[in-house]
């Protein structure tokens, strides 16, 4: 899968509220499918399953079969990748422009202060 392929398809795994309930579960640990299907009373194990399938093909969660049991593990990796291409520049670039923008201020009330007012 392609870069720009492999980031649309986790974009698209985040976007359901479901699925992002699933990786906050499996966040601490790995959990078996029953477990997680128990964590959601109001659709049947198979909503569930085609969310996890979602998940597996956007690489977010790798799944191991133990016996009669799948174990499902998160992997982070792909939220990992936006945050290192989107996230985490976007966000320096904003501090940055808030940055200069805090001095600017500053520097005028600075200036402001300085000034002698027109009653003094």
């Amino acid at each position: 899968m392609s870069i720009p392929d492999q980031f649309d398809a986790t974009f698209k795994a985040l976007a359901s509220p479901i699925r992002r309930q699933i990786l906050d579960d499996l966040k601490d640990q790995p959990l078996t499918t029953g477990v997680l299907c128990s964590h959601f009373a109001d659709i049947d194990r198979c909503t569930v399953m085609q969310h996890l399938r979602v998940l597996e093909e956007a690489g977010l969660v790798i799944a191991e079969r133990r016996g009669r049991e799948r174990w499902n593990h998160l992997n982070a990796m792909p939220i990992q990748d936006i945050h290192d291409r989107w996230i985490g520049p976007h966000a320096a670039a904003a501090s940055a422009r808030l940055a200069r923008f805090k001095q600017t201020v500053e520097a005028k009330t600075a200036m402001a202060a300085d000034q002698p007012t027109p009653n003094s």
